[in-house]
């Protein structure tokens, strides 16, 4: 059997679905830093469907800042992949609306000349929540060792901060206008947060010129992403070699749903995404919060429970009714949080209780659980807030934190069959390897990292369901 490739051609018997355009025909428009599986199962998938519906320039040149075994993968195949949608159904695509990928830390300056070129009209990234260099308040981590270094070299920039204000400045020596900068992560007002960010470093290290040309210029439209995405197992190459009947050794798989909401303020142009489904709205916070809180809040729940009870699986956990009803709980104290936003939250809710349980979809819990510092503050610190606030119920919320706190003890004390990945390892170690009673415990977490339990959580109504909670969840 062949491997997949630009000369390949849809097969007799086979049903996957082909791009309904001439791949090479179209140039590339978006450079994408971060290149990974989510990219390419949510922007490259509409950017698929928003081609095949209006055309245009504006493939995808992924990039991988720090290498990634994709680039390898993903040449011999002329960049093109199955992606497999796994649910009641298996559907299966190629995808043809990635244009080549560059990779790997000598490859920086490439990268650079790619986003500081004509063609080049949005950035987009998904580097994760630690990938920006921010603090836990959203602003520019001087410390961070990428924005560190491009302090003081700004001209060769390592992170993605730097990259995107050492572009710009190129773009403006040249004449050339300003870009989009999308942010496709977690992260709350992503989009404002990443302009604040840009101007900080700009500021920092270039002429004023800059800063009023990115203020007047670029665009940072912020946006919601959603679409579950596990890492591919071998049984996805077996689909898609059944789906397409080819090799593809690049395959990936993820669920039929997704959803995409975007303030349009796109400053040179942009895909016909709203082709594809994805939503353009004035105004993004109410759809961040509803997605933050309840869709990614109760997956960090997920992910805590089922490393601390032995459960790989997000199905595995809804799969255990005791566990299943913890996460009920949840969702109904996230939406109850949110309060009135004229969108069916009922619906909402009720969609994610079948999402999670996809007896298709093997997500791993370990694989969600990275880097809780960085997301639970937006994703369970904020609801409490606002459920004590609202006088509705916060239970859950202590919940969650005293089981992240004890998920993190456990491998702090060498007791854990799992590692702990997270930017702030070595200071959780060090802060919880040693309390022994409850309160000491909770006031070591609160000391670490006071952006997940502020101090004043630790005290009321709260601090004793966090005591009540921990002693359980430890017992």
């Amino acid at each position: 059997m062949s491997r997949l490739s630009a000369a390949s051609v849809p097969l007799p018997h086979r049903a996957a679905k082909w791009p309904a355009y001439r791949p090479q025909d179209h140039g590339a428009g978006i450079v994408h830093l971060g290149i990974g599986n989510f990219a390419r199962a949510h922007l490259l998938s509409y950017t698929d469907n928003a081609l095949a519906a209006h055309g245009g320039d504006w493939r995808v040149v992924g990039a991988s800042l720090r290498g990634s075994p994709f680039a390898g993968l993903l040449e011999p195949q002329d960049y093109r992949y199955t992606l497999v949608e796994r649910g009641v159904e298996t559907k299966a695509s190629v995808i043809g609306a990635l244009h080549s990928v560059v990779s790997g830390g000598e490859r920086i300056p490439d990268v650079l000349a790619l986003m500081a070129s004509p063609a080049c009209r949005i950035v987009s990234l998904t580097v994760t929540e630690k990938g920006y260099g921010l603090t836990g308040t959203g602003k520019l981590d001087t410390s961070h060792p990428d924005i560190a270094r491009d302090l003081g070299r700004p001209q060769s920039p390592q992170g993605v901060i730097g990259l995107i204000v050492a572009a710009l400045a190129l773009r403006q020596q040249k004449g050339l206008p300003a870009f989009t900068v999308l942010s496709c992560d977690n992260l709350p007002q992503n989009g404002r947060r990443l302009r604040e960010a840009v101007l900080e470093l700009a500021a920092l290290v270039h002429d004023p010129s800059l800063v009023r040309f990115i203020e007047a210029h670029a665009g940072f439209p912020s946006g919601v992403v959603d679409r579950i995405t596990p890492i591919p197992g071998q049984e996805v190459f077996v689909l898609a070699r059944a789906e397409t009947g080819y090799d593809d050794l690049a395959a990936i798989e993820t669920e039929p749903f997704r959803q995409w909401i975007l303030e349009d303020s796109f400053c040179v142009g942009r895909p016909a995404w709203e082709a594809a489904g994805a939503l353009f709205v004035p105004d993004i916070t109410d759809y961040e919060r509803m997605k933050l809180w309840i869709l990614n809040g109760t997956h960090s729940l997920i992910a805590y429970c089922g490393c601390l009870y032995e459960k790989k699986y997000v199905r595995d956990v809804m799969a255990d009714g005791r566990l299943k009803d913890l996460v009920a709980r949840h969702l109904s104290a996230a939406s109850s949080a949110i309060g009135q936003l004229g969108i069916d939250l009922d619906a909402y809710v009720g969609k994610l209780k079948a999402r999670f349980s996809n007896p298709a979809i093997a997500h791993a819990t370990a694989q969600i659980a990275m880097d809780g510092t960085q997301k639970l503050p937006q994703r369970i610190t904020a609801p409490a807030f606002a459920a004590l606030k609202r006088g509705t119920d916060f239970e859950p919320f202590a919940f969650a934190i005293a089981v992240w706190i004890a998920y993190v003890e456990r491998w702090a004390k060498g007791l854990a069959a799992y590692e702990v990945s997270d930017p702030q390892s070595a200071v959780l170690r060090e802060a919880l390897s040693k309390p022994s009673s409850e309160m000491d415990l909770l006031r070591a977490a609160s000391a670490a990292c006071p952006h997940v339990l502020p101090a004043e959580l630790l005290d009321g109504k709260f601090g004793a369901a966090l005591l009540r909670h921990i002693g359980t969840v430890r017992a």
